[in-house]
């Protein structure tokens, strides 16, 4: 059985940082290209950042850009997301998924798995 436990969201001001973390179990973690995503109340689900299956290639959406990074432990079986000067439009249930011999999708119907989430918010 595959799972994706998301864990180190919470609340932090603006200008803060977070880092989240997603445990994968259940599936051979290295033949996954992993995704952040985030929903934000009353919005669709959004890509955040994506790494392929041996990190050598990410990609991040625009707002994403020089504040937020993505990183695997293959050993771990763990993706992150390591996010800084947080805003308070960064708040929303963010994802992590997986997706199998892909390159780094960036749309949900490429994910073969999700995670639960983990609530990040972020106070003005």
């Amino acid at each position: 059985q595959v799972q994706l436990v998301e864990s180190g969201g919470g609340l932090v001001q603006a200008g803060g940082s977070l880092r989240l973390s997603c445990a994968a179990s259940g599936l051979t973690f290295s033949s996954y290209a992993m995704g952040w995503f985030r929903q934000a109340p009353g919005k669709e689900r959004e890509f955040v950042a994506g790494i392929s299956w041996s990190g050598g290639i990410k990609y991040y959406t625009d707002s994403a850009k020089g504040r937020f990074t993505i990183s695997r432990d293959n050993a771990k079986n763990t993706v992150y997301l390591q996010m800084n000067s947080l805003k308070p439009e960064d708040t929303a249930v963010y994802y992590c998924a997986a997706s199998y011999e892909r390159v780094v999708p960036r749309e949900m119907r490429e994910y073969d798995y999700w995670g639960q989430g983990t609530q990040v918010t972020v106070s003005s």
